[in-house]
């Protein structure tokens, strides 16, 4: 079942086009790599679908609801969450912490959490589900910036699903992550589209190869390619923009 609908997308910042025309589509239950060369239009698409940026023309529909013109902070309520490509945590605040800040600022308005923050039984539920599927109960006291730097990355996603998002964007999540973190992220992720949809920007081919049911393929703000990894693999134009030039046999 498609969950979000790109139709003609473009942004324009002032005579330059950043993303140009572009349709993508995101289903439930798959998980939709974006890659492409350095300036491609990867971010800015991203922030579009997000919301930080206003859209120049085209639409945006997410579970059949136009939502092209919806506040960024607004969206979360319907369903859509997103991670930043630089950790964003509380970094003077321990694990547990940070986890039960983000579910009580999208559950409860922000002076009741101040108020009663440790007795909100629900709160601390979901805070307590959280650290067990995102494998951070060991570091539950821990205070973020003495994490490593993919225990960090796995809170802010563990943050972005506070609430309960259909639909989970990530920038790069695996940046800097080396490939013991960057394998336990896959997997992470994979387990994930058992309930929602998740849309990537990557830059890490391999990982993208691994992980994707989808890939769209930017160059220079338009799509030249979207398929499954195998045909994107093999797909010359892709390989010309983004690969290096057609694989050796």
């Amino acid at each position: 079942m498609v969950l979000l609908d790109a139709a003609g997308l473009t942004k324009r910042f002032g005579g330059f086009v950043a993303v140009d025309d572009v349709d993508i589509t995101v289903d439930t239950g798959e998980v939709h790599s974006v890659i492409g060369p350095n300036g491609a239009g990867k971010t800015t698409l991203f922030n579009l679908l997000a919301g930080a940026y206003e859209v120049t023309a085209g639409e945006i529909t997410f579970d059949g609801r136009d939502i092209t013109d919806l506040p960024e902070h607004e969206r979360p309520y319907l369903g859509i969450s997103r991670g930043y490509q630089i950790t964003n945590t509380y970094e003077s605040l321990t694990v547990f912490e940070n986890l039960q800040t983000a579910v009580a600022l999208y559950h409860q308005n922000y002076y009741d959490m101040i108020r009663s923050l440790a007795n909100r039984t629900e709160v601390t539920e979901r805070v307590e589900t959280l650290l067990e599927r995102f494998e951070l109960a060991p570091q539950r006291n821990v205070e973020a910036s003495s994490l490593s730097h993919g225990d960090r990355r796995r809170l802010e996603i563990g943050m972005a699903l506070a609430s309960d998002p259909r639909l989970l964007l990530l920038d790069e999540p695996t940046a800097g992550m080396d490939a013991g973190e960057t394998e336990r992220t896959v997997s992470l992720i994979q387990e994930l589209t058992d309930d929602m949809a998740v849309l990537l920007v990557e830059h890490d081919i391999e990982y993208v190869m691994t992980v994707s049911d989808v890939i769209t393929v930017l160059e220079r703000g338009a799509v030249i390619a979207e398929g499954p990894p195998g045909e994107i693999r093999e797909d010359e134009r892709v390989q010309e923009a983004y690969l290096g030039g057609k694989a050796d046999a």
